[in-house]
Parts: structure tokens; C-alpha cells; sequence
């Protein structure tokens, strides 16, 4: 067997317990690891006199060692080595604490490049835990890895140094030598060995296009096959005749254009007899639940089930009560299935799924698991796809044979985004909100006002109203000093600020479990003031909530900002959004100012997009889906464009991709989509 392909734990240097850690990134093998690419690089090739150098920002130095300073001792398992270094200009002391492995490698009279931040005044500057590698040999553009805890960025620098000897004895490529041609592609192996060693900007900047173009290549060619192949299937033709007049005369609201225009596209899709596959996208509040309603009250007159999945129980018991607040007038109840469904209550809900008796079931997993069988699932909704991925939306369809699927997402994103992460599917975009609701004030100011803002929320809670207080770190740390952390800073307003209220905590490091309470506390309004990371941006419905104060708000992107605005604002009292910042940066100013002029979702994920690029646009990974690390990485919509026609190209002459020469090509796109279950390819 090829070495690439070979278990993690087999490559030298790795071992079981590394190859655990591997596991947990979901790399296994060699091969994946050449695709484990560096999130940044630490650039040496332009280093700084000591004379010169700025305090407080990181830079490179190329010094040689003067002096080892006798290590101190502080106390048990805690010790401080210094060494003294000149560029002739002047001295720099380098701090390491509890490395004594790089203290000792340093040798007087030798020659160093060093990375870091450095402090301290006239008399005395200090570099405290810097990247420290010997100037000869030395990798002047040194790759910085995402990590796990117990995988350092050197670990992986070796190991991977490893994986490219295994690469360069088998050389492979992907991609057909005209299209290669065509689009000025650099070779593989040549683009993997330079992303992870760079000896210069320019070949840095041809390897990451190289690879930027192959995944997002890869992944349209893979969305566009699944697009073709659905429209080759036939599913479950209802009627066009089918009358809606009942469900709309018991709406207790008139539905807006954008509404009415996206039903009627929804119900010529489920008459078509061909597989659905639409994207529901609307912002906070546009109405997109009295949508899927319209959709499954549809179905059922059609003699089909609905299932709606949504990422968390709590927003699964929500869309229980909205969805159940719509349809029992057509004399459909929905049943709620979730982990926590007691064991009793569930057998009886899957025996009724199972006959066909319930209609419209919503749940979490749940509705996944092998065991819960549908009598005639016709149409799949999922709520915030990009929370399930691919994966799980196919495990899901895979319960009905070929079901509709309907997905929607409270996240706006710019179309040119969009076609790239759901180019298997129809969108519509609901842009219109319904009459009567406020928009959200929001004002950006600095944080010399903080008091004044605690001033104002305080009168919003004795007004008999909700708040949240956004921060975007767990816990302090040392790289991010200006940052609140949530725990310190909950504890902080419980014994200062608002004392005199119920403050509760909400972050990442919960388990779910612990989440659910959190939030369902806050729902019930057993908490005045929730202070929570990001973790809230997609949440539960709180009426009561008027207030979101989101501390240094220069450090979110604009769409998350807006989706974190979008937890007030959804009752019917003015609702207010704070945005601390002490940020100087007059681009940080300027997104801020963005925020305070427009709450169109859209418009925001436009200059979003603009401003950052297309990267990690939701702030966490797509599961099912390339992270588009690269893509990122250039921030290059054109990429995008010519990607999206060499698909088209590709499989205008061969749909299936099974000329010899686009082979290899072929199999990635198969592997890259392997977890689409019998829905995805195969």
C-alpha cells in the first residue's frame, strides 16, 4: 500500500497517542495531513534592528547570543530562563517560561532569528516566550499550523516534512494536464511541498492559488453532479390543485410578498415530480417558519410527512410551538422527537411516524437514527443547514428514499457566496419584513461609555426586560489582554455592576445539556442578564430580550455581528444593540459604522464579504464541506468565477467524470463528498 495512505499512526514520529490528536482534527492518514494547511506564516525574511524595534508588536530579529543568564526557580514547576542577545545595535533579553529544551539549545556566539513581541524600556527591553529558530538553515517563512492541545505547530512542521518524502517517492496529481494548462496551475507536489516550506512570497502566492482552486473545483464539481442527479430522480408528484385556502385564512397575520412568492415556488417545486432541493434564506425575523408550515400543511394534503430538524432541542421545541400554532387549525399536530423524549413517550412517537399517523414531526438527531422509520416522508426541512452539513442532511433524506428537501438559514449570505456553498440547490431569498416590525437601534461607541451603557440596560431590566452581554473570550489570556472573558466578567457584573439582578453565563465549554438549561432559564426569564461568547448567535426566540451590548465589537465580522443583533429586536418593544470598541483602526470604525446605518442582513454579508473575504464566513466549520482554507486564504472571488466555469466546462463534455484523464480529479470529488450517504455520490 502506497505509505500516504497508511494509518496516521504509522508514519514516523507519530505514534498512537499523537495519531489520537490527528483524529480528533479528522486526519488519518498521511495524505490528509498534506492537506492540514498553515493558517499563517511567521515572516523572517525582513528582520528589525533592536534599535529600531516598536514595543508591543511582534517582530522578527536576527541577533546572536551574548550571555545565558542563571536560570530562576520561582517555585515548584515553575522556572524562567533569560538570554541576552545583541544585533549590535542593542540588547534584547529573551524570557522563556518552563522551556528550559530552548534555553539550553541556544549556544553563545551564535546566530538567531527571533520572533515576538517585545517590552520593557531604555535601559532593559524583554521578548517574552518568543519563536526562537538558528539563522543557518532557517525557514525565513515559518508555517504556523491550526492546532489541538498536545500538537505544537513544530510537531506538525515535522511530521508533515515526513508526509512530503512519502508524496515526492509516489508523486501524484489531480487535476487533467489542460486544464492545468488552461488555467496556469501549479503541479501538486510542487504546490504542497511550497505551502508547507516557502522560500518567497511570490511561489507562496501560486501554491495557495493552486490549491485554493483545486478544493473549490472539487466542490462545485461535486454540488453540480448532486444537482444533476436529483433532477434525474423522480419523487413524489403532488398536486398542483391542492388547496391552501384554510391554512392562509387561519394565519392570525398577512404574509408579506417575499412570503407569498416563496410558497408558491415551493409548492410548483413539490408538484414537479422531480426532487426539491431549495434553500430558504431570510433574515432574523422575515418570516421564513410560516413558510416551511405553508410547505408541510402542502404535503400532508398530499398524503406525505414532513420532518423539520433543527440544530438544538430547545429550537426544536420552539418550532414545535410556532409550527403547532399554524397547522392545528388544518387538524395537523406535530410531534416533538429529541434526545430527551422520555422512552415510553418515544416509541409511541415512532410508532406513529412509523404508520404515518403523524403528519409533521420535528426534532433534533434524533430523527436520524436508524430506528425512527417514516410511512411516507415526502419533504425534509433542516433549520440552519450550515449547523448540520451535507452528511447529516443526506442521512436525513435517506429516511424518505428521495424526498423534497427544503433547507433553511437565518444566515444572510451574498449570492456569489451562496452558489458556492449550496450550488446544489434552487435559493430563495425572503427580503421583505413583516409590517410592524422595529428595527433594532444600534450605536457603536467607546468603551468610556461602558458605565453609561450599564446605566441604560439596568433601566431596561426594572422595566421588566431582558439583556445579553457579548464577549468573545472563555477565559484571559495572555495574547488578547484588551479582551473580556466571560467567566471573569460574569462574575465581575454579579458582585459589581448588576448585583442586584440574575446574571447567568453561557459559552462554548458547556455541554449541550448544560446550554439547553441555560437558554431554556433565559427563555423563562429566570435571568435578567445573560453574558455569553458567540455561542448565542443562533438561538432561542426571547421576546423579552431589548438589549445586546457586544463587548470589542471590532474583533467580530459584520455578518456575526449581525446575527448576534438578531437575538433582540423580536418583540414587539424597541430593541437596542450596543457595540463596545476601543479600536483606533479606522477600518474597525468604519464596519462599526456600517452596522449602525443599515440592519439589512444582506447589504451587511456584501460588505462582509468585501471587507474579509469569503473564508470561514459563518465563524465555525461546515461539516461535509472543504473548509475553503485556502480560498481564505486569497480572499479571490474572480477564483471563484473561474472555478465555477472550468465545472461547467468539465461536465458539459462528461457529467459523470469517467474519461481517463480526469480520474484522479474524480475520485477526490468522490472522497470529498463520501459522507453524503446514498443521497450524496457514489
Amino acid at each position: 500500500m502506497n505509505e500516504l495512505y497508511q494509518p496516521i499512526e504509522r508514519l514516523p514520529g507519530v505514534g498512537e497517542k499523537r495519531a489520537q490528536k490527528y483524529h480528533k482534527m479528522g486526519i488519518h492518514t498521511p495524505y490528509e495531513l498534506l492537506f492540514h494547511f498553515p493558517r499563517n506564516y511567521i515572516d523572517f525574511t525582513n528582520p528589525v534592528r533592536i534599535a529600531d524595534a516598536e514595543n508591543g508588536e511582534p517582530v522578527p530579529v536576527r541577533c546572536t547570543v551574548r550571555q545565558k543568564l542563571t536560570p530562576s526557580f520561582i517555585r515548584r514547576g515553575f522556572s524562567i530562563f533569560r538570554v541576552v542577545v545583541t544585533d549590535g545595535t542593542g540588547d534584547l533579553t529573551l524570557v522563556f517560561y518552563n522551556t528550559p529544551y530552548t534555553y539550553q539549545a541556544m549556544k553563545p556566539g551564535e546566530e538567531y532569528y527571533v520572533y515576538g513581541k517585545i517590552s520593557g524600556g531604555f535601559t532593559r527591553r524583554e521578548m517574552a516566550s518568543p519563536v526562537v529558530q538558528r539563522a543557518e538553515g532557517a525557514m525565513l517563512l515559518q508555517p504556523v499550523y491550526p492546532q489541538t492541545a498536545g500538537l505544537t505547530s513544530v510537531m506538525m512542521r515535522t511530521n508533515i516534512q515526513r508526509a512530503l518524502q512519502y508524496l515526492d517517492a509516489a508523486p501524484a496529481e489531480t487535476m487533467p494536464a489542460e486544464l492545468m494548462r488552461t488555467y496556469s496551475l501549479m503541479p501538486l507536489v510542487e504546490a504542497l511541498h511550497t505551502v508547507h516550506r516557502p522560500e518567497k512570497q511570490e511561489t507562496l502566492a501560486a501554491a495557495r492559488h493552486r490549491l485554493a482552486f483545486e478544493e473549490l473545483l472539487q466542490f462545485q464539481l461535486g454540488t453540480l453532479m448532486l444537482r444533476h442527479r436529483s433532477s434525474s430522480q423522480s419523487a413524489s408528484a403532488m398536486s398542483p390543485e391542492t388547496d391552501l385556502s384554510d391554512f392562509f385564512s387561519a394565519l392570525p397575520f398577512p404574509l408579506t410578498g417575499a412570503q407569498q412568492r416563496a410558497i408558491t415556488s415551493i409548492c410548483r417545486d413539490l408538484c414537479c415530480g422531480r426532487p426539491m432541493n431549495r434553500l430558504l434564506q431570510g433574515d432574523v425575523g422575515s418570516g421564513k417558519t410560516v413558510v416551511a408550515a405553508a410547505a408541510a400543511a402542502f404535503a400532508a394534503k398530499n398524503g406525505c410527512q414532513t420532518v423539520l430538524m433543527a440544530p438544538t432541542e430547545i429550537l426544536a421545541q420552539q418550532h414545535l410551538q410556532t409550527m403547532t400554532g399554524f397547522l392545528e387549525a388544518l387538524g395537523l399536530k406535530p410531534v416533538l422527537l429529541t434526545g430527551s423524549t422520555r422512552a415510553k413517550e418515544k416509541r409511541q412517537i415512532k410508532a406513529a411516524i412509523a404508520d404515518g399517523t403523524a403528519k409533521v414531526v420535528i426534532g433534533t438527531h434524533a430523527v436520524i437514527q436508524k430506528d425512527t422509520d417514516f410511512h411516507s416522508l415526502g419533504l425534509v426541512i433542516t433549520d440552519e443547514q450550515h449547523r448540520f452539513g451535507v452528511a447529516q442532511r443526506a442521512a436525513l433524506a435517506e429516511k424518505g428514499g428521495c424526498p423534497h428537501k427544503l433547507v433553511m438559514s437565518a444566515t444572510p449570505i451574498p449570492r456569489t457566496l451562496a452558489l458556492i456553498i449550496y450550488g446544489d440547490l434552487d435559493i430563495t431569498v425572503l427580503d421583505e419584513m413583516p409590517k410592524g416590525r422595529m428595527p433594532v437601534k444600534t450605536f457603536a461607541v467607546t468603551g468610556g461609555y461602558r458605565e453609561r451603557a450599564f446605566g441604560f440596560i439596568r433601566e431596561r431590566l426594572d422595566a421588566g426586560e431582558q439583556a445579553y452581554l457579548v464577549c468573545s473570550m472563555i477565559e484571559e489570556s495572555d495574547q488578547m489582554e484588551n479582551v473580556q472573558a466571560a467567566e471573569t466578567y460574569a462574575e465581575t457584573l454579579k458582585n459589581g455592576a448588576f448585583s442586584d439582578y440574575r446574571v447567568g453565563l453561557l459559552h462554548g465549554r458547556l455541554k449541550p445539556q448544560e446550554k439547553e438549561a441555560v437558554m431554556t432559564a433565559m427563555k423563562a426569564h429566570e435571568i435578567d442578564l445573560l453574558v455569553c461568547t458567540t455561542v448565542v448567535e443562533v438561538g432561542v426566540d426571547v421576546p423579552n430580550a431589548t438589549v445586546i451590548l457586544i463587548e470589542n465589537a471590532d474583533r467580530f465580522g459584520l455578518a456575526q455581528l449581525h446575527q448576534l443583533r438578531g437575538r433582540v429586536g423580536r418583540g414587539q418593544v424597541q430593541s437596542y444593540c450596543i457595540l463596545l470598541t476601543d479600536s483606533r483602526r479606522e477600518d474597525a470604525r468604519e464596519r462599526l459604522k456600517i452596522m449602525s446605518r443599515t440592519t439589512n442582513g444582506f447589504a451587511i454579508a456584501e460588505e462582509d464579504l468585501r471587507l474579509r473575504g469569503p473564508g470561514d464566513f459563518f465563524g465555525h466549520a461546515q461539516h461535509g464541506m472543504p473548509p475553503l482554507m485556502q480560498a481564505a486564504m486569497g480572499s479571490n472571488m474572480p477564483l471563484v468565477s473561474q472555478t465555477q466555469q472550468a465545472a461547467k466546462m468539465l461536465l458539459e463534455s462528461d457529467p459523470e467524470l469517467r474519461a481517463p484523464e480526469v480520474q484522479p480529479l474524480r475520485t477526490a470529488v468522490l472522497q470529498l463528498f463520501a459522507k453524503n450517504g446514498e443521497n450524496g455520490l457514489n
